[in-house]
């Protein structure tokens, strides 16, 4: 065979994987459709991943913690969840890192750091360098007993022992392959940027739940030029009221943005450029066929709320990277249905309930109905005033329970 495994997507999932497997032994190939500057350089998205204690060490693990700079890596301490607007009855829970056994509850890093580090580690020259195909698109893919094959948008075909689709969560592959995926439109668009602001954000990330709109702040280190605090701010609404928005001038931007915390960072003012994602959850209802797998979003795509996409994605990268050396090691077939069928229950057990509660969190939270407003407040202030509550999502959000 050409390879023993084809990964199909070359983000930061296929990257991990690539990078998790270099001292395998294992010939591996990427296949990506952006260029390779693209990968070299990625642009700026505006998307801020929260990593948990545990992912940080995966990555620490996988050599990527050292080539993101420390410059770029913010500790997020605390989490506050507020329910209700300004002026009216809000509800307030505050997890603190010291409910956790680390001095912080995770990072903030962004995403294209994250992407250009993970592209360092896994194709750096030495031993095990995987190939690398930019530019292409599989157009193609089959498989038997024996062997996948793999034909590309240039007309050319590989064959591999195991492909694996990391290639979104709209993943083209998956779909080729047969495995159907469940998908939640939440009919809500996310704006992402950096801001800057008078007043100090204590490296507490925000998720408030606000009439019509839910707002989230994620703490980020000083802005370089000015010395000011500076968050990742993330503002959703109904997607045909954000377009409006987008098209602010950035003087309206910043006044209608300082509206919309109420004041309570003082002034704001855009640090960034601005991006938009359509809120869409995703849950592949099989993780695994004959000779294939799915990892990362292409296997479970999170709404951001519980901040744990990524996380899982790294678990998913962790789970079956460690099954493929296992077998390598033994020399047993790194595609055996065995195989495959373990990765498949170890990542649908670790993954089930998280989206689920996600999906639950995100409906109850985005609903205007009274009785829902009514329910989430007295959540939020029973979960307030139950210690054992806060202690076991602290536990969840260093990813360390």
């Amino acid at each position: 065979m050409d390879f023993h495994l084809i990964i199909v997507g070359a983000g930061p999932a296929g990257l991990c994987l690539a990078r998790a497997l270099r001292d395998s032994g294992l010939r591996i190939c990427l296949i990506e459709q952006q260029s390779l500057d693209a990968l070299q350089h990625p642009a700026f998205d505006g998307r801020e991943i929260a990593l948990t204690q545990h992912s940080a060490a995966l990555l620490r693990s996988l050599g990527l913690w050292p080539l993101l700079g420390d410059a770029n890596i913010a500790p997020l301490k605390d989490a506050l969840v507020i329910d209700g607007g300004v002026g009216t009855r809000q509800s307030r829970m505050t997890i603190s890192h010291a409910l956790s056994t680390q001095p912080e509850l995770g990072f903030l890093v962004a995403n294209h750091h994250i992407r250009r580090a993970a592209f360092e580690a896994a194709m750096a020259e030495g031993p095990g360098q995987p190939t690398l195909r930019c530019g292409e698109q599989v157009t193609r893919i089959q498989t038997d007993a024996h062997s996948a094959q793999l034909t590309l948008s240039s007309g050319e075909t590989l064959t591999s022992a195991l492909v694996v689709a990391a290639d979104s969560r709209h993943s083209s592959t998956r779909r080729a392959m047969g495995i159907a995926a469940d998908m939640h439109d939440h009919g809500r668009t996310m704006l992402v940027c950096n801001m800057t602001h008078a007043l100090p954000h204590h490296e507490t990330a925000w998720e408030w739940f606000d009439h019509g709109q839910t707002l989230a702040l994620l703490p980020m280190n000083p802005c370089p030029q000015t010395g000011l605090p500076r968050s990742s701010v993330v503002l959703t609404l109904p997607s045909q009221a954000l377009q409006p928005l987008m098209d602010l001038p950035e003087d309206a931007f910043n006044r209608e943005m300082t509206q919309r915390f109420g004041g309570l960072l003082g002034p704001m003012t855009l640090a960034s450029t601005r991006h938009a994602y359509p809120l869409v959850g995703v849950w592949a209802r099989r993780l695994v066929a004959q000779r294939f797998a799915v990892v990362g979003d292409a296997a479970v795509g999170m709404h951001p709320v519980t901040a744990h996409g990524f996380n899982l994605g790294l678990r998913s990268i962790e789970a079956l990277s460690g099954a493929l050396i296992r077998a390598q090691q033994r020399g047993q077939d790194i595609a055996s249905p065995e195989l495959l069928a373990r990765y498949q229950r170890t990542h649908q057990r670790a993954s089930r309930g998280l989206y689920m509660a996600t999906h639950a969190l995100a409906t109850l939270y985005t609903s205007e109905q009274t009785p829902a407003r009514v329910l989430r407040q007295v959540l939020v202030q029973a979960g307030e005033r139950f210690t054992p509550f806060k202690r076991l999502v602290a536990g969840s959000l260093t990813g360390l329970r």
